[in-house]
């Protein structure tokens, strides 16, 4: 019997362009799927040169929501070139799929990438954290319904953002982020949503507390992109990679 890994590899591979990779992103990657939790599957495609240089338009992403062998599936793949100068414009969620651990279709050139893209994490990669925060613990505060999924995100991100600030590395787990700021609540609020469905709703009148506890981790991440040695931008010299490795797969795909 198939697990849901090589279903995942299965799919990946009936795309219609050469992958890059492709990697598992959403609930699964952040470290709190519920039992219902749809599969985000991410990564970039490679268009052949001759679809580049044509007449007609390019598929530059590639969306696609379906149910396939039992799997509740959301695949986003972008072609290398666009998902190169999403990488140069301070894209965390970018990062994220390049460096998820959760690998469903890997390549050299994904390796190499990945140590290239080290060199482009900068301390503005701290806008995405934050503008992504603030806006959902805005739309947090207003709802009527307040739901686990929705406040575990904002703490995902803001520990995503100070972790990166402080130490350069990627890491969107919220279990693993846990184990180094040792927030007691977030392992009650994850238990709860891995345990329940994925709509689970937050039982606890204690709304006001959680608000805070966003805001002081909103003031931690500015802290942190203010006093983090990360530098401004990637260097020319990593820009030359980066359009070395897009020209050596857009010929290998030729």
């Amino acid at each position: 019997m198939l697990t849901r890994i090589d279903k995942l590899k299965k799919i990946s591979s009936s795309q219609p362009y050469t992958l890059l990779f492709a990697t598992i992103s959403g609930a699964h990657l952040y470290g709190f799927p519920s039992s219902d939790s749809d599969y985000d599957l991410r990564g970039s495609h490679i268009l052949p040169v001759a679809e580049v240089i044509s007449l007609y338009p390019v598929r530059e992403t590639i969306e696609i929501s379906k149910t396939e062998a039992n799997l509740e599936l959301d695949l986003v793949t972008h072609d290398v070139k666009k998902f190169l100068l999403l990488l140069l414009k301070r894209n965390g969620y970018v990062l994220e799929q390049l460096y998820s651990p959760l690998v469903v279709h890997t390549t050299a050139a994904h390796k190499e990438l990945k140590a290239i893209a080290a060199n482009c994490i900068t301390r503005h990669h701290s806008y995405h954290y934050l503008g992504f925060a603030k806006t959902q613990r805005r739309l947090f505060e207003k709802s009527t319904i307040k739901k686990i999924k929705p406040l575990l995100y904002i703490y995902r991100v803001l520990l995503t953002g100070i972790y990166l600030m402080n130490t350069g590395i990627i890491e969107a787990n919220l279990v693993k982020l846990n184990q180094e700021f040792k927030i007691s609540y977030l392992s009650d609020l994850i238990a709860i949503k891995t345990e329940g469905k994925e709509k689970s709703i937050l039982e606890s009148d204690n709304v006001d507390f959680y608000l805070q506890e966003c805001d002081r981790l909103l003031a931690e991440l500015e802290t942190a992109a203010a006093n983090s040695h990360l530098p401004d931008s990637p260097s020319e010299a990593t820009k030359a990679k980066l359009n070395d490795l897009l020209v050596e797969a857009r010929i290998k795909c030729a």
